[in-house]
This record gives C-alpha cells, sequence and structure tokens, in this order.
C-alpha cells in the first residue's frame, strides 16, 4: 500500500486536489471527516464531550455546537488537553479502521491539514503540500468563504507557515492561480510518480539513477533530510544513526543518487535493520549485502548498513562513479 500525505494551509486549495485524487483511484482519508464524524449525533465522542464541558454545547437538533464548545475548550491549556485527550484517541483509532479496510495495493491519500504541525511527514511514503500564497489564501477566505479578515489571519498564523510545508514536501502543487491549473499538476504526478511507485512497491522494484555525473543540485540535501527522516521512522525502535554522505552530501557533482549510512547502535544487530527497512518496502540490492534501495522514481537512494561498530563503509557506488567519470 502506498500512503501520501496531503497537505496545504487553509484556503490553499487542498480539496481540489484531493477531489482530483480520488477521481483519479486514490482512495481518501480525510483528517477533517473523520474528527466530525467521531462527534456526530448519537455518537460516543459527543456523550464525553458533554459529560466534560456541558450538555448545552449540544443543540436541539441534537448536533455538536462547535461555537459553545470552542468557547469553553480553548479558554486554557488544561481545557485544550481535556478536548484533544476525547478526540485525538477516537480520531486514531477511527482512522486507522479505515486504512485497515484499504486493499493492499491501494493509492491511499491520508488528508491531514495538521500533517507539518504534528510532525506526521517521515511517516508517509510521499507528502503532497499545495502551496498558495498567504495573500492568495486570505482574499479566498475572505471575499468567497466570508469570514472576516481578522479571523482568516488569526486562522493562518495559527497553522506553519509555508516554509515549514515547503520543507516537508516532495510534491509541491503550486495553486496560486486556476483550478483546473492544479488539477494538472496532480494528474502529472499521478502519471509520472505516484502510480510508478506503487507498482514498484507492490513488486519490489528498486529505482537505480542513470550513469551521469550532473550538477550538484541544491534540492540534494532536503531530499536526502527527509529520506533520513523516513529511515528513522521505519527503523521505529531500533536505534541507529542516519547521515547523508558522498558526493551529494558534499555539494559537488555527482551520479543523482542519495547516499545514506545507517549506523545501528552497538547493541542493534545489522541484519535486523537490514530486516526491518524491506519490512516497509526498501529493497536489498541483489548485488551487496547490506544495502537496499527505494522505489521512488524521482529519487534513487542508496541505503548502506554498517556491520560493525566503527565499522567505515564501503565506498557507494555513486561515489566511485562520481570519481571514475569526467565532468
Amino acid at each position: 500500500m502506498l500512503i501520501l500525505g496531503l497537505t496545504g494551509g487553509i484556503g490553499a486549495g487542498k480539496s481540489t486536489a484531493s477531489a482530483e485524487l480520488a477521481r483519479l483511484g486514490a482512495v481518501i482519508i480525510d483528517a477533517d471527516h473523520i474528527a466530525r464524524e467521531v462527534v456526530e449525533p448519537g455518537s460516543p465522542g459527543l456523550d464525553m464531550l458533554a459529560a466534560e464541558f456541558g450538555e448545552d454545547i449540544v443543540g436541539a437538533d441534537g448536533a455538536l455546537d462547535r461555537a459553545s464548545l470552542a468557547e469553553r475548550a480553548f479558554v486554557s491549556a488544561e481545557c485544550t488537553a481535556a478536548l484533544n485527550a476525547i478526540t485525538h484517541p477516537l480520531i486514531g483509532e477511527r482512522t486507522a479502521e479505515l486504512f485497515a479496510q484499504a486493499a493492499d495495493d491501494a493509492i491511499v491519500v491520508h488528508d491531514m491539514p495538521l500533517l507539518v504541525e504534528g510532525g506526521m511527514a517521515p511517516g508517509y511514503h510521499l507528502v503532497l503540500v499545495v502551496d498558495t500564497p498567504e495573500d492568495v489564501r486570505l482574499h479566498r477566505l475572505v471575499e468567497l468563504r466570508g469570514l472576516p479578515e481578522d479571523d482568516a489571519r488569526s486562522r493562518i498564523e495559527r497553522q506553519a507557515s509555508d516554509e515549514q510545508r515547503r520543507a516537508v514536501a516532495d510534491v509541491l502543487l503550486d495553486n496560486a492561480g486556476a483550478e483546473d491549473a492544479l488539477r494538472e499538476q496532480v494528474r502529472e504526478a499521478w502519471d509520472l510518480r505516484i502510480t510508478q511507485m506503487a507498482a514498484n512497491l507492490a513488486h519490489g522494484r528498486a529505482v537505480l539513477p542513470e550513469n551521469e555525473v550532473i550538477g550538484p543540485l541544491p534540492e540534494w540535501r532536503d531530499e536526502a533530510r527527509r529520506a533520513a527522516g523516513r529511515l528513522r521512522h521505519a527503523l521505529g525502535g531500533l536505534e541507529a544513526e542516519v547521515e547523508h554522505v558522498g558526493p551529494t552530501a558534499e555539494g559537488i557533482p555527482a551520479v543523482d543518487v542519495v547516499a545514506l549510512e545507517v549506523r545501528p547502535a552497538p547493541e542493534v544487530d545489522p541484519a535486523s535493520v537490514v530486516t526491518r527497512l524491506t519490512q516497509a518496502g526498501y529493497v536489498p540490492d541483489p548485488d551487496e549485502s547490506f544495502v537496499l534501495r527505494w522505489v521512488d522514481p524521482a529519487r534513487p537512494l542508496e541505503i548502506r548498513v554498517a556491520r560493525g561498530a566503527g565499522e567505515p563503509l564501503a565506498a557507494s557506488a555513486a561515489a566511485a562513479d562520481a570519481d571514475d567519470t569526467e565532468v
């Protein structure tokens, strides 16, 4: 299962991107929809909120009066914590149920407004960010949604900044213009990257770089940072250091493959690291033990797992190719 994270600031147009991904065949798990579902009329979640914040947060129609809840839940850190203690487990449980219901070969999109704020990016195979300038979002919120300008500005300021969202983006979708242009970008990412990555993941096909020296490319460091975060997430409780190494780390011309060293803690068996990464979808190199590769057609990776404390790793193929090739 290929799992994508989709996010964007309020008013960015994330719902347009989500709808297009659904039309193309993705399974959408919408965090906002789940948050409403777990407190709908008659739900245990709504009963717990009423018990905590007062029965009068429930309207005559049996639905949650969100304005009344907000007046009580956001007056202090303690009240907000009480709200989160009720809703977060319910949201997490329902989210897990929906992921479990998806087919093993599905492309699942987790539509998550607070993906960056929650530090969730490393848990996805790819992160898509709908990127829209703040002034454009403000205009949409005020003119199209009818929010007071002060309220719209306050909501924007409470979220992650544009720079923070761009830092986690594997795919940046520009929505400063027309919706059709955004849909076209989504279709391009789907055809050229997402579906190919899903097929590679399903069949265990590694992506190898072209044997050509290029660059240096400015995006290498950010791509390595995101890849390292995913490796740490995949390792879970296995303690290991992950470091970007080789020519792409040095910022010199190189074969276009990001090399990463994984150095397990002394008490961690390196073979267990390889096993854990293989279970997460990384593909063992057929010619070199303790070397794995990745399935993203847009970002070849070479991951080398150290086999002993302090043991220097063999020079990566990318570094060797760079040394042997005239620039």
